[in-house]
């Protein structure tokens, strides 16, 4: 494995020459737009890696927290910002992908408004159920569904978010009547999970697994296509027989369009770099977040597949957002 200063090493190389702002960027702190409320994964994610971030370019990153829209509203702030690498964003596949299909009129487009980083992290959703829910598995869940129908509901972080989708592809994939409860952000949607307002719900691994290890809630499967390590005998929804429900959220860093290529690849050297330090890893792969870090061509083309993606899956599911 490289190590930062082969990483940083290369990346330097293959930007210069240098014009003269991208040379002394950055010369004052830089400012990370997380659009979502304090204490959900996208911010967990955003701080821990801004935090070594900021070791690595020498400058100060203030976190911005901007929710509203699903993500969207942070997102479109920094695509209206100046395009000068001090203004960026570490935003979920709500706003970078799944935006597009369910607004009429969206405030961005992801990939003509916003400059590709790089792709950060994949994090599993889980389905996980209140303590005062009667099942211990997703076979028994499915069954009181079915047995009373409308009278479970499920949260989410907000419409048209991850978490709502993973819930109607849930709805639809085991024919049940389920309620959806929307939330802005993860964190007030925990909170009545574990307070027993919301019967189920499918979050990131990172937010749900202090309650989970607290024994506050019930896991019931992971969403994604592998188990997840911190929770080795928890069953995919694969396995018990709903392939069809991969939910990995994901999160990138983007910046304005027309920021200059120099900077985007000194943005790009940071947070790779930041990824491979040993105390990023230890903080968030072990949460569930499987750390990517590839460059910002690869990630501008994964999310031209992921915005195609998620259009099926809101037009199939009828989904639509005011």
């Amino acid at each position: 494995m490289w190590d930062l200063a082969k990483i940083l090493g290369l990346v330097a190389l293959c930007a210069t020459p240098l014009p003269a702002h991208a040379q002394d960027y950055p010369a004052k702190p830089i400012r990370l737009v997380v659009p979502f409320p304090p204490g959900g994964p996208n911010d967990i994610i955003g701080r821990v890696l801004g935090q070594k971030m900021q070791e690595l370019l020498g400058q100060l990153i203030i976190i911005d927290n901007r929710p509203g829209a699903g993500g969207a509203l942070g997102t479109d702030n920094v695509a209206k910002s100046e395009p000068d690498g001090y203004s960026i964003a570490i935003a979920s596949a709500g706003a970078l992908a799944i935006s597009t299909a369910l607004q009429e009129k969206i405030l961005y487009d992801p990939l003509r408004d916003l400059a590709a980083i790089t792709l950060v992290a994949r994090v599993p959703e889980l389905l996980v159920a209140s303590t005062t829910v009667p099942v211990a598995n997703v076979s028994e869940l499915v069954a009181l569904a079915k047995a009373k129908p409308g009278t479970i509901n499920y949260g989410s972080t907000g419409p048209g978010s991850m978490p709502h989708l993973a819930g109607e592809l849930f709805r639809t994939s085991a024919q049940i009547d389920i309620v959806h409860v929307p939330y802005r952000g993860a964190a007030p949607a925990v909170n009545d999970l574990v307070g027993h307002q919301v019967h189920i719900m499918f979050l990131d691994v990172p937010v749900l697994l202090p309650q989970i290890q607290a024994g506050a809630i019930k896991p019931l499967a992971v969403g994604g296509r592998l188990r997840v390590k911190s929770l080795p005998d928890l069953p995919t929804m694969g396995e018990i027989g709903y392939p069809q429900i991969e939910a990995d959220n994901w999160y990138g860093m983007v910046a304005p369009a027309r920021t200059p290529p120099a900077i985007i690849a000194k943005l790009n050297a940071a947070a790779v770099a930041a990824m491979k330090a040993p105390e990023v890893q230890e903080k968030l792969a072990s949460q569930g977040a499987i750390l990517i870090g590839n460059t910002p061509e690869e990630f501008a083309a994964y999310v031209g597949s992921e915005i195609q993606k998620w259009a099926k899956v809101v037009q199939a599911a009828g989904i639509k957002v005011n």
